[in-house]
């Protein structure tokens, strides 16, 4: 069943994710079956901001591991979302520089 609070697995922290933040822009690591409407409400009940625009894809990553037996395989797709806020918010999460 989906929630709002299960909607977003967790945010994605990196480089270039921290980089657009300082732009309005934020990325989440949200489940599969999540539709823009439903990201959009989540961040805006999490976070308490306005969302402007959603772009979701999905990441997809197998790994393959030989084993003595065969192949095994590994899938660890998952689905990323951008979520662009309205003008002049900010979700503190995302802020690293803050001392």
């Amino acid at each position: 069943m989906k929630t709002l609070a299960n909607i977003i697995i967790a945010p994605m922290i990196t480089e270039k994710s921290v980089a657009e933040a300082k732009t309005g822009k934020y990325s989440f690591k949200v489940e599969k079956a999540a539709n823009k409407y439903e990201i959009a409400k989540a961040v805006e009940s999490l976070f308490s901001v306005k969302v402007t625009y959603v772009s979701t894809n999905i990441i997809k990553e197998t790994r393959i591991r030989n084993t003595k037996l065969g192949r095994s395989k590994t899938d660890l797709t998952y689905k990323k979302a951008r979520v662009q806020l309205a003008k002049d918010q900010k979700i503190e999460l995302f802020d690293i520089e803050k001392k």
